[in-house]
């Protein structure tokens, strides 16, 4: 084994390779630059609301394998709530109407043939139509192989892949939404069952790993930012962060973790996705109606999901570049009409929080896609890990817990 592997990142992607090696026996030290673990996948104490937050809303699903393999082993995947069926309940804010989206658990599809479970007005036919995107050309755009109109594009497709890829279906990877397909819906309901973080992101994804991460001779140091990499030859030899330089051993390795911007600062060459997409997460501190369901989709207004805690209303909107030099208290307050119309609370805009990641996410389209670099480089004690290096899936969870993992397993097999 390595004698000791430095995983420069603390996210999720940095954290999954954390564990993988610290459950396999090799001492770990991972360096985070800012002063909490967890990058897009955290919780925090939020002043203003006097509450604590997520800084963003994530949807994990039941068919998540990797995501739900990390949580076992660091002991939280009971901190995960989830329905107890396969139900994914919708409103329409023009037309007002409700309905929910229920698939059956098996494989075989039998649900689409029972109206009541369907998307209101759509066909049996328009959810075989689907299986064009299982066959895209990697080039392929979703709107070059699949028609992005009607009811079922607009009431569940769309909202969907929305959410799925932060960037517009319609010019989104084709090859991306196929593995989100395959791994949800065509595997059928048992695999696409709703789990939500009631807890927050950091005590479900971040505390617990940390905890695991350390419980051995291994460290996590926050606050703690890689200047740059020195070479020599194919290979590392120090991290120097600024203060201190690390000199690495014969055996020692390094996972880089961090965004694509900072990875293409430090590595000479490498090439990176360079457009992104922004989302805008909304935290309203309210207690919530009675009987109000975890998650709710909404098509036709500025919110595109609801989830519902026992202290707040948050509201997650992807691919919102168009609202990020909206006037805060300008989109608090059209963020709110929708919630209120949803739920049905009503009154004054209760205390509130926006929170925008202007670089949320790589723009999930072919060609950036085709940017995505291998976990692999050019220097033989360096692997890349997060949601933006190659793989089937788009920016997601399950995408980095996976990443962090192939790195994790390559520095092994290296050893």
């Amino acid at each position: 084994m390595a004698r000791s592997v430095h995983i420069i990142g603390g996210g999720l992607a940095g954290l999954a390779a954390g564990v993988r090696l610290t459950s396999a026996g090799t001492k770990v030290r991972v360096h985070e630059a800012t002063n909490q673990a967890g990058g897009r996948c955290r919780s925090y104490h939020d002043p203003l609301l006097g509450i604590m937050i997520d800084n963003g809303n994530h949807l994990v699903l039941s068919g998540n394998h990797a995501t739900l393999a990390y949580l076992r082993k660091i002991g939280s995947d009971n901190r995960l709530a989830s329905p107890p069926e396969t139900a994914f309940p919708f409103i329409d804010l023009t037309t007002h109407e409700r309905w929910a989206l229920r698939p059956n658990d098996g494989v075989i599809p039998w649900w689409i043939f029972e109206p009541r479970r369907r998307v209101p007005n759509t066909k049996v036919w328009n959810y075989i139509a689907l299986s064009s995107l299982l066959w895209a050309k990697t080039e392929a755009k979703i709107g070059d192989v699949y028609d992005c109109s009607g009811p079922l594009y607009e009431r569940l497709v769309r909202p969907l892949l929305l959410a799925a890829l932060n960037t517009e279906p319609r010019e989104a990877s084709a090859k991306l939404a196929s593995a989100i397909i395959r791994e949800t819906f065509a595997a059928g309901g048992y695999a696409c069952r709703p789990l939500i973080a009631n807890d927050g992101l950091s005590s479900t994804f971040i505390l617990p790993a940390i905890k695991y991460i350390e419980k051995e001779t291994s460290t996590i140091t926050l606050g703690n930012r890689l200047n740059r990499l020195i070479f020599d030859g194919r290979r590392v030899t120090a991290l120097d962060f600024g203060e201190k330089i690390v000199r690495l051993g014969q055996d020692d390795a390094i996972v880089l973790a961090v965004p694509p911007t900072v990875a293409a600062a430090l590595l000479p060459g490498l090439q990176t996705p360079t457009e992104f997409r922004a989302i805008v997460n909304a935290h309203f501190r309210t207690s919530p109606p009675k009987g109000a369901a975890p998650i709710t989709g909404v098509v036709n207004g500025i919110v595109e999901w609801l989830f519902v805690f026992s202290d707040r209303l948050s509201v997650t909107i992807s691919n919102a570049d168009r609202l990020l030099d909206m006037p805060r208290e300008t989109l608090a307050e059209r963020i709110w009409q929708d919630v209120s119309q949803i739920t049905g609370v009503g009154g004054v805009m209760p205390p509130w929080q926006i929170v925008r990641e202007r670089r949320a996410t790589f723009a999930a389209l072919p060609r950036e896609d085709a940017k995505r670099p291998p976990a692999k480089t050019l220097w033989e004690n360096l692997v890349l890990a997060g949601d933006w290096i190659a793989g089937s899936l788009p920016a997601t969870i399950e995408g980095a817990i996976r990443s962090g993992n192939r790195a994790a397993e390559m520095i092994v097999k290296q050893s």
